[in-house]
């Protein structure tokens, strides 16, 4: 049984997540060849401010994107 996890930065909509299992969900079956029944796959969003790199928050970026601009 396929268990996929993917973790992603919290702000897209519900029908984006949607797309995005349903595409893991398909990746799965083709390479896996694995049961449709059997495949499932966890989406975690986790907010833009718990989610840094380089010392700098998601959120701290967007806001220094919207400042430069």
């Amino acid at each position: 049984m396929p268990f996929i996890d993917v973790t992603i930065a919290q702000g897209r909509s519900p029908e984006a997540i949607r797309a995005l299992i349903h595409e893991l969900h398909e990746a799965a079956h083709r390479a896996l060849d694995a049961s449709p029944g059997s495949i499932r796959v966890v989406v975690r969003e986790v907010p833009t401010t718990h989610w840094a790199a380089g010392d700098l928050t998601i959120a701290e970026r967007h806001a220094h994107d919207q400042e430069v601009r």
